[in-house]
């Protein structure tokens, strides 16, 4: 039953119980010697009897009538508020508030809707900190992960490689050629030899992409020499170096050393260099780090497609608003050039 029906009822029954009790008090005040007398008046051409109920009836319907639109319409507005209070959205406002309890409703409804609120914002905080913390985890066991992997491919596998290369250098040195199938022996023994000193590049490169020096508080230029100094001690090839004493952001000096980190990586794995040279300057207002070697060189343009170190090492530069420039020629060698502008911020507000 809806609410007009209901107030209609409610008013009708009313009606019927007010004429009730006033007729009977007024037949008691005023006893009637004929009731036929109510019957035979006429009023509107129409039966005293009947007339005053029914004036009584519909003035009470009416009234009835009005009561239910009006309580029809503020349970609407409450129904469609807290719709939109389900929908996680509140207008926060009746369109017609009357009376103090629909004044208490929609502010208890606003109060109700500032608590969901802060409730949704709690709740997604602690998901964006609970995945970031899954994220962080994931990344330490994988960091954990490469860091035994690559100890056990230095103690093991890189170990056995120097091993077998001092042996073989040592054979090659103690064999004397005398005929022309001692020649294609000691040839055999010496591709051998060159073997073994390559797979040794691509352990050094191999273990470098696994476990990646970090800088650990120290400056770009201290992270850049012992780095060097580490793989002159480590790798047959000729490496020389300029660096100069600057200062530049943490930011920059992360990726720079990441961005060279995958450049001499790429060149013990691929270049066949028997030389590089490392340059960090800061000229014109810009950071610049060059890495040149004279290996087989590649196509540039067939390699950035494929190339997920390239890609990589130019979305670096990029990151810091720099731009990364790389130059190979087949059998002369390749040139890798970083520049990042230095920006000096002069105030709070810049």
């Amino acid at each position: 039953m809806s609410t007009v029906q209901r107030q209609l009822l409610m008013s009708l029954a009313l009606a019927l119980f007010v004429a009730l009790m006033v007729s009977i008090l007024i037949f008691m005040a005023f006893p009637l010697e004929d009731w036929s007398i109510l019957w035979e008046k006429e009023l509107f051409n129409f039966p005293f009897l009947l007339v005053i109920p029914a004036f009584l009836i519909l003035i009470t319907a009416g009234f009835g009538i009005g009561f239910g639109w009006y309580w029809k319409a503020q349970f609407q507005q409450i129904s469609e508020a807290l719709f939109e209070l389900e929908q996680g959205r509140f207008s926060g406002r009746f369109d017609n508030p009357s009376g103090e309890e629909m004044i208490l409703i929609e502010s208890r409804m606003e109060k109700i809707h500032r608590q969901i609120i802060e409730q949704t914002k709690l709740s997604q905080r602690l998901a964006n900190e609970k995945a970031e913390d899954l994220e962080k985890r994931i990344q330490e066991m994988i960091s954990q992960e490469r860091n035994r992997l690559a100890r056990e491919l230095h103690d093991s596998v890189s170990q056995q490689l120097f091993a077998a290369s001092m042996l073989m250098s040592a054979v090659n040195e103690a064999k004397e050629p005398s005929n022309d199938s001692n020649d294609v022996e000691a040839k055999q023994l010496k591709l051998v030899e060159q073997t073994i000193q390559q797979s040794q590049l691509e352990m050094r490169a191999l273990l470098l992409h696994l476990r990646p020096v970090a800088l650990k508080g120290k400056t770009l230029q201290e992270g850049m020499q012992e780095l060097l100094i580490e793989l002159v001690q480590k790798v047959p090839l000729k490496i020389q170096w300029k660096i100069e004493e600057f200062e530049m952001d943490k930011g920059i000096e992360d990726h720079l050393f990441r961005i060279l980190q995958e450049s001499l990586s790429n060149t013990l794995r691929h270049a066949k260099a028997n030389s590089i040279e490392v340059l960090l300057v800061q000229r014109d207002g810009f950071i610049i780090l060059r890495v040149v070697d004279d290996g087989v060189g590649f196509d540039v343009e067939e390699s950035k497609t494929g190339s997920y170190g390239l890609q990589n090492m130019h979305e670096r530069a990029l990151e810091v608003g720099g731009n990364l420039k790389l130059v190979s020629v087949k059998e002369k060698g390749t040139r890798l050039e970083v520049k990042v502008p230095m920006i000096e911020l002069k105030g709070d507000n810049e």
